[in-house]
């Protein structure tokens, strides 16, 4: 595959598609963050969400443009992505991941012909 990359492409290309499709990615995980994450009980009392963890997914591009990494950082946010024996999973991570990674290996494929 990287073979065939490097005759039909150009790495500014590919690099394109990695920044976009990370940028797509870090947008999916902070919308299905707002729809997922709606607040919670304490007790008798409803607290209402405060934006922290949609907020702390940020997008960075490491290895000169040619990887991109997004994600939260909260450090509570495992919690909520696999949930805990009291707590319900609230996965905003996996679904747009799957989602994402099936757009990019398209758009590589795309380039590739």
């Amino acid at each position: 595959m990287s073979k065939k990359l490097k005759k039909n492409a150009t790495m500014s290309d590919v690099k394109t598609i990695v920044k976009t499709n990370t940028a797509e990615l870090t947008e999916g995980m902070q919308n299905e963050a707002q729809v997922l994450l709606t607040g919670h009980w304490e007790g008798k009392k409803f607290v209402k969400p405060t934006g922290t963890t949609k907020r702390s997914i940020t997008m960075h591009i490491s290895n000169n443009g040619l990887a991109g990494h997004t994600g939260p950082k909260t450090e509570y946010a495992p919690y909520l992505i696999r949930g805990t024996r009291y707590m319900v999973k609230r996965d905003f991570f996996l679904p747009p991941l799957r989602k994402q990674k099936q757009k990019f290996k398209s758009d590589l494929e795309r380039l590739m012909q």
